[in-house]
């Protein structure tokens, strides 16, 4: 514990829901909800006038559309969230080299480190410029926590939303604790919450007034000894800079059971692309694939392979993931499926590029070179295939016949662009239709049109920035600008 609250936590207010009202000048002030929009979807995040409905983050989506039917109910762009948050991240960083991320919205600062504060005063001048600094660059808020511990200081951000801002003095942490839930500390989870309350503990202070030997008794030594130390207001927790990911996984819920059995490989198969491309983006590689399903009784299956090394193929981790797929009996219906790595490193392995092949020859022969560029070049290539196509005896079918174009999505919230009518986004879709609404961040709300989907003047577009780079001109010289 220190004796100075040194300790910043932030946490950005209805984050999600936050930046679709800031792009969307039509749903300010209004009730949004963003997550999956099928039938087995969840809330992301909800808007603090849709929390005013009951709704909340991790509800079942229907469930949301019951609470509060008249809220605009959008797909999430994550593109646009961790552009944000790339841009938060940066002002953090101006404040301390050791600035530990929780998620996309949410992070730890040590001021003292970065010499931006050494007492109570000192910090509360940190955390208020960093909410207008916030505030300026992004269009959003902030809720600012200060203590002596990690903590105390989470627990400040919980207490300051939203937009506000709560220094704990340290010696008063005893006090403030007390009377809360037992649920508040770290580590007491819906499970150790309910095993407390039937051993007769439901707040801090009937945590602390057990003693360790009790909680340890109950919960076992590591973990009754660490939650008896945070129910007294201890927590020793340094901020770490360097919070090393140990898996990299992606999973979809589908909003009907899958029984095909082709079609489940072809989703394991698209979610270990999926999967690749964030090990790629973080410049990793892992040594182990790990394959979920979630089948039609909501029971959960988990297998895993290791390989020789360390790959960031997707060849490998398709083959492998498909090698886990056929262990598990999907028979009755697949409702969720994921595919993660595990393992992860900094190098490739190279030698395992080759293991796709050699498991595929293993599985269904030996597999064909592919045939070399400049052989197919001498052949003629797509000249050549018209002309083949135009010596066809008149009369006789085509060779090849083009599949149909797939009809453009255009998801619930996503930017577009009309050649006529600029910017917009997409209030709803279907029966070939889509609504849009034509208004951008910094506009009076605007104007609803709808269009044919396979209008060629409505294009999907990259979003536009919530704070226009001119407005930021105001900003002292010393911060440099983002």
């Amino acid at each position: 514990m220190r004796s100075a609250p040194t300790i910043l936590h932030l946490d950005m207010d209805a984050f999600f829901a936050a930046a679709e009202q800031a792009a969307k000048p039509s749903l300010r002030g209004k009730p949004v909800v963003v997550g999956g929009l099928g039938p087995r979807g969840v809330v992301s995040t909800a808007s603090y006038e849709a929390r005013r409905f009951g709704v909340h983050s991790a509800m079942p989506m229907g469930q949301a559309r019951r609470l509060a039917p008249n809220a605009a109910y959008l797909v999430p762009r994550f593109s646009v969230y961790r552009a944000i948050s790339e841009q938060v991240m940066e002002l953090l960083g101006r404040l301390s080299p050791l600035v530990e991320p929780l998620s996309l919205d949410e992070a730890f600062v040590d001021l003292e480190a970065g010499g931006s504060a050494h007492d109570s005063a000192s910090a509360r001048a940190a955390g208020e410029r960093l909410r207008r600094d916030i505030r300026a660059v992004t269009g959003l808020t902030g809720s600012v926590g200060l203590a002596g511990s990690k903590m105390l200081a989470k627990i400040g951000s919980e207490q300051a939303k939203p937009d506000g801002l709560v220094l704990i003095e340290p010696g008063t942490e005893r006090e403030l604790l007390g009377p809360m839930s037992a649920r508040i500390l770290p580590g007491v989870g819906p499970a150790t919450g309910e095993h407390l309350r039937r051993a007769g503990m439901t707040t801090v202070a009937e945590l602390a007034g057990a003693g360790e030997d009790e909680l340890v008794r109950l919960l076992g030594k590591a973990h009754g000894a660490s939650l008896y130390r945070m129910a007294r207001g201890h927590d020793d927790r340094p901020v770490v800079s360097d919070r090393d990911a140990k898996s990299v996984s992606v999973e979809d819920t589908f909003d009907v059971d899958l029984h095909d059995r082709v079609r489940v490989r072809t989703e394991v198969d698209r979610l270990a692309d999926r999967c690749v491309e964030r090990l790629r983006a973080a410049g990793r590689s892992g040594r182990t694939v790990v394959l979920k399903v979630r089948r039609y009784d909501f029971s959960t299956l988990t297998r895993s392979e290791t390989l020789r090394g360390p790959t960031d193929d997707p060849g490998v981790v398709r083959e492998a993931a498909g090698r886990l797929l056929e262990s598990v009996d999907t028979m009755g219906g697949v409702r969720l499926l994921g595919v993660g790595v595990t393992g992860l490193a900094d190098f490739t392995q190279e030698d395992l590029f080759a293991q796709a092949a050699a498991d595929e020859s293993a599985r269904h022969g030996p597999v064909a070179a592919p045939e070399p560029a400049e052989d197919r070049a001498a052949e003629g290539g797509p000249e050549r295939e018209a002309e083949r196509a135009a010596e066809q005896e008149p009369g006789s079918a085509p060779a090849v016949v083009a599949p149909a174009p797939a009809e453009r999505r255009f998801p619930a919230g996503h930017d577009v662009r009309h050649a006529e009518f600029g910017a917009g986004w997409v209030q709803g879709s279907g029966l070939r239709r889509v609504t849009v609404r034509f208004e951008e961040p910094g506009s009076a709300p605007g104007r609803v049109r709808t269009f044919w989907v396979d209008d060629p003047d409505l294009e999907l577009s990259d979003p536009l920035p919530l704070v226009p780079a001119a407005d930021q001109s105001s900003w002292p010289a010393s911060r440099p600008k983002l």
